[in-house]
């Protein structure tokens, strides 16, 4: 989409007036800084996601409209966590980073704050493997995408 003041207010007003949702959204410019690429999840059946895609290429700043799910991508998320890390705890926090591999960023006497990347389901399956309580503070981007191989996105 063109990178102008206005463009994500516009894409995210269609989403609001037809009822659909965004589950995440992640927009940033690309190599040419007069377009922006953004990466947005929703969810539906063929036929709403078909809508959706034809009322996305009305609006004037959308360029091109791909649907990576139609084709082998990669799709990554990143969340920051940070997580009480007191005595013991503090050993299991570190192993299970390191399983998930995860980088712990910041110290102090009391928690670590961790970052991982990977799928949705990937961070998900590392919030469910950790204790509640222990968690004081979740971060997440929502997904970015890119076909993979020799499919990219021409213009």
């Amino acid at each position: 989409m063109e990178n102008e003041a206005g463009a994500l207010s516009r894409v995210a007003g269609l989403f609001s007036s037809r009822g659909y949702n965004i589950e995440s959204l992640t927009v940033a410019a690309t190599e040419d800084p007069t377009l922006s690429r953004m990466t947005l999840v929703t969810a539906g059946s063929d036929d709403v996601v078909e809508q959706i895609t034809k009322q996305l290429n009305k609006l004037i700043e959308v360029v091109k409209v791909v649907d990576l799910s139609d084709g082998d991508h990669i799709e990554r998320e990143l969340m920051l966590i940070k997580m009480r890390a007191v005595g013991k705890d503090r050993e299991e926090i570190k192993r299970m980073a390191d399983i998930f591999r995860g980088r712990i960023i910041d110290v102090t006497d009391k928690s670590y704050t961790i970052e991982l990347t990977g799928t949705g389901s990937k961070l998900d399956a590392f919030l469910e493997a950790m204790e509640r309580s222990a968690i004081l503070e979740t971060v997440r981007t929502g997904a970015s995408g890119i076909g993979r191989g020799e499919r990219i996105l021409k213009i």
